[in-house]
């Protein structure tokens, strides 16, 4: 097994964090970068769950991102920088600042390939849609073409946050209980992310990629019911798609599943 080495990147300009990974012997292969769901982090979604390593033995750098409010990422006050435009803006600012080259097909570490799971696969659409002369291929895990924080009931959350006032729906709910089994989330910065996403809702018609895409889901992840649509919105500007379904594996243990992360790491290993 190769060494990997890990660096955090501190001070960056805005409200995104880095924590970058080496591969143990440098090889001419572009970087990976990896965005986390909501009210998890990247220690939480690719480290504890194999994707660096794997990523990293296969040769990859990889750039972990974590989202405003997670992980090694400050809180901001300001609630737009837990929109996703700015969110992306700050993505690509930062890729930029760390060396990110634009495509060319006489530089294989031109360009750059992205993983997004849940919230950062709506994340990693939207960049890929907008930014395809920096992003290669795509791998979305856990994707919807709808949004699941539209619906999300954020005075109760609040009311509940404030003095236990029980929460009538049920997916909201659900959805906060989830991120309270994470200590060290900041609930009232995710309460600011889920307040600033319902500003723009996620419209994947508006931004399609066209760069080679594999979307993976599990079989009983019921977000997952949507993702036809995103296949047929691909099928539009003629992009190359591949589908992948977990057999037993929900939106929750997707992302940790040993097949999901194999195809991923086959899949962007294409030419």
């Amino acid at each position: 097994m190769e060494s990997t080495h890990e660096h955090l990147v501190e001070g960056t300009a805005n409200a995104l964090g880095l924590t970058v990974y080496e591969p143990g012997s440098p090889t001419a292969l572009r970087p990976v970068v990896l965005l986390h769901g909501f009210a998890s982090s990247s220690e939480l979604n690719w480290v504890k769950s194999g994707w660096v390593r794997s990523l990293t033995e296969a040769g990859r750098k990889v750039l972990a991102v974590d989202l405003p409010g997670h992980g090694t990422s400050p809180a901001p006050e300001d609630l737009d920088a837990y929109t996703p435009s700015r969110m992306r803006a700050d993505l690509l600012q930062l890729l930029m600042d760390h060396g990110a080259k634009t495509l060319s097909a006489s530089d294989p570490l031109s360009g750059i390939d992205v993983v997004g799971y849940s919230l950062g696969a709506r994340l990693a659409w939207e960049f890929g849609g907008t930014q395809p002369q920096l992003v290669n291929r795509l791998v979305l895990g856990g994707p919807a073409s709808i949004d699941p924080l539209a619906a999300f009931d954020l005075n109760a959350a609040q009311q509940f946050l404030a003095d236990g006032t029980s929460i009538a729906d049920e997916s909201t709910a659900d959805l906060l209980r989830m991120a309270q089994t994470v200590e060290s989330n900041d609930m009232f910065s995710l309460m600011s992310m889920i307040q600033a996403i319902k500003t723009e809702p996620f419209s994947p018609e508006q931004m399609v990629p066209t760069m080679p895409t594999l979307l993976v889901a599990g079989d009983g992840d019921a977000l997952a019911t949507t993702m036809p649509r995103l296949t047929e919105l691909l099928a539009t500007r003629e992009t190359e798609k591949s589908v992948l379904w977990l057999a037993g594996r929900d939106h929750a243990n997707a992302v940790t599943s040993r097949e999901f992360r194999n195809a991923a790491v086959a899949f962007l290993g294409g030419k």
